[in-house]
């Protein structure tokens, strides 16, 4: 099995929810696409912080 982000051949394949679509990846790519995520969402929140967003 091949990981979809970097394309090595690897034994066991992890499922990531990525902006919409389900990876298959290896670990290390896994956890770098949590990270990527949490980085986001934590500069979304920033944003919406600093624009004094209330909601909808």
């Amino acid at each position: 099995m091949n990981c979809q982000e970097c394309g090595d051949e690897v034994d066991e394949l992890v499922s990531v929810r990525f902006e919409g679509k389900r990876l298959r990846l290896c670990e290390e790519c896994a956890e770098i696409k949590q990270e990527e995520m949490a980085i986001a969402e934590e500069a979304e929140s920033a944003m919406q912080g600093m624009m004094e967003y209330k909601g909808r």
